[in-house]
């Protein structure tokens, strides 16, 4: 889905974003789409899916269908939807556009700064009939502490459902991928691969 209530400096998908881009789609052919598609596996993300009321019905229909459904949200907005997989991506300080050229008079800066954690939001997503998990985008050690602080909002959650994926959209070097290996390893955290962009590189429809 197109649209997004956050502008993260980092952005891999600045035209859902920064600047949304789409054209409207009803719900039967998205539907229809995914199932002539043959794949057993959908995934509803953004920009931010829950902004928009109709993910409610989308997700519920792509259910229906008996595919297995992963919903992608940053955490900031509680919506009932049906779903095998919520993926929750609590952006961290590091995210805040500071300084962003595409934000010259840091307007974006300041909202992106006040609704990026939202703990309800959070905990409700988190305590949903559905399996979980827990991804950050990480710079280095510095944003452990935060980190442990989200952690905190997530009633019951254990290490082994927190991701955490190296900053960027170039794929990132050795040394990044063994310093959050090491990040990973010494919490019990999982290590998180952004695939299309190792494979592919910054290529839209990978």
């Amino acid at each position: 889905m197109s649209g997004c209530n956050l502008r993260c400096v980092w952005c891999d998908t600045p035209y859902a974003s920064w600047s949304p881009e789409g054209e409207r789609r009803t719900i039967d052919s998205l539907v229809d789409q995914a199932r002539r598609s043959g794949t057993r596996h959908v995934v509803i993300t953004g920009g931010e899916p829950m902004l928009f009321d109709a993910i409610v019905p989308l997700a519920r229909a792509l259910r229906d269908s008996e595919l297995h459904i992963t919903v992608e949200t940053a955490g900031t907005i509680h919506r009932d939807v049906d779903c095998d997989l919520m993926s929750l991506s609590p952006k961290l300080a590091n995210s805040t556009p500071h300084r962003d050229p595409r934000d010259p008079d840091a307007a974006w800066a300041r909202r992106h700064e006040s609704r990026r954690i939202d703990p309800g939001a959070l905990a409700a997503l988190w305590q949903g009939p559905w399996d979980r998990q827990c991804k950050f985008v990480v710079t280095g050690d510095a944003d452990l502490p935060e980190i442990d602080r989200v952690i905190e909002l997530l009633p019951g959650a254990s290490p082994a459902d927190i991701l955490l994926m190296p900053e960027g959209v170039r794929a990132p070097s050795d040394l990044v991928k063994h310093a959050v290996a090491r990040m990973c390893m010494d919490r019990g955290f999982r290590y998180c691969a952004r695939l299309h962009i190792d494979l592919f590189g910054d290529r839209r429809g990978t």
